[in-house]
């Protein structure tokens, strides 16, 4: 039943191309403190072509299993130094060779070293003396079996390879797909607004950089920062015009109007579960909130705001200051730096402010390019 079994299995794998060792392929190592043992047993094991290593105690054996790959193990019990169900345990504690099927060879008998040494993890027990046949046949179904089981693990490690690749390319098509999306409502963005195209850009970029230097951040959050924050503002698409491009001062009623851009932006977010739109949702709602709990639109105050939100509104704040708008001339790089300076800790995250600061050329270049 057993070879059955075996030769199912071996259908399965075979035209997988999976490699089996045979003949002189398979090494076996045969360990027992008489000499003649491992002798007679090599005597009948050659037939079938196999390579062989001996021990003569448990000690021996064990630091050869360390040095070298084996198949199967033939293994005495009755030895000096290290019996041979501490050997059995001891092998198969070991990650490389806790696989490794140990079959004893013994004279001990009885039924509660029987029952110990498949405790032990042997997975099979020949007590001496055996016919020849037997060994021979015991030893290649065992290998058979050890061939078999190494393949379909083989196999499956495959299958889940090719599993998780496929996984993650099909991550990145719906990613490349949010991109596409935030792209498409950034071109709305630049038609619905006076903040140019390169604006937006610009944030992004200056966002990136820096989430870059905030030593929380993964490279995934990184990169979720720099392509959501250009949706930031995408609740103005539901401002009415003549508010969203008066040239003037709004009135207190028309600011009041205009605030609800933040909540309006994060309704039209919110209900993807997508990683990008799941960020893009944040950064609308709350790059308006403020450090000090006096922003908009729910108070929100010091971390309670989400970095995404703290690094969206610093990253908006100095670029809308240095660039020229319908309502107010550019501001000078010192004007702007000592601006955001002084809302350090009120506006600003201090810790996100002390990265602008120490990196301004970096976030200059990007001005620049």
């Amino acid at each position: 039943m057993v070879s059955i079994v075996v030769m199912n299995l071996y259908k399965v794998t075979m035209h997988r191309e999976v490699i089996v060792k045979t003949g002189s392929d398979i090494r076996i190592l045969i360990v027992d403190d008489v000499s003649d043992n491992i002798q007679v047993a090599m005597n009948i094991l050659k037939e079938d072509s196999y390579t062989f290593s001996f021990a003569t105690d448990g000690q021996e054996a064990l630091d050869l299993i360390h040095q070298e790959n084996f198949d199967l193990i033939l293994l005495d019990i009755m030895m000096p130094k290290i019996n041979g169900f501490e050997v059995c345990r001891t092998i198969k504690t070991i990650e490389c060779t806790k696989h490794t099927p140990v079959i004893f060879l013994t004279a001990k008998a009885d039924a509660d070293s029987i029952a110990e040494g498949f405790d032990a993890g042997g997975v099979d027990y020949i007590t001496k003396p055996f016919h020849p046949n037997e060994l021979l046949s015991r030893v290649k179904t065992h290998v058979e079996l050890s061939q078999a089981r190494n393949a379909i693990q083989k196999h499956a490690t495959e299958v889940e390879t090719k599993a998780r690749l496929q996984a993650q390319r099909l991550a990145d098509e719906i990613e490349e797909n949010q991109c596409e999306m935030i792209y498409i409502l950034m071109e709305v963005m630049e038609s619905t607004s006076d903040e140019t195209g390169q604006h937006i850009k610009r944030v992004a970029e200056m966002s990136k950089l820096l989430a870059s230097y905030v030593p929380s951040l993964s490279e995934s959050d990184i990169n979720s920062v720099f392509l959501a924050s250009p949706m930031h503002d995408i609740g103005k698409i539901a401002i009415p015009k003549e508010i969203l491009h008066k040239p003037g001062k709004l009135t207190d009623e028309e600011m009041v109007i205009m605030k609800t851009h933040a909540e309006k932006g994060y309704e039209l977010l919110k209900n993807s579960k997508r990683r990008l739109s799941t960020a893009a949702s944040i950064t609308a709602k709350e790059h308006h909130e403020k450090w000090d709990g006096t922003g908009y639109p729910h108070g929100l105050k010091g971390d309670e705001i989400h970095i995404y939100g703290r690094i969206v509104a610093l990253a908006d704040v100095f670029d809308a200051l240095t660039h020229k708008r319908q309502y107010k001339n550019a501001w000078t790089i010192e004007d702007a730096i000592n601006y955001i300076k002084d809302n350090s800790g009120k506006h600003f995250d201090p810790a996100l402010v002390n990265i602008l600061t120490e990196h301004l050329p970096e976030f200059l270049d990007i001005m620049k390019q």
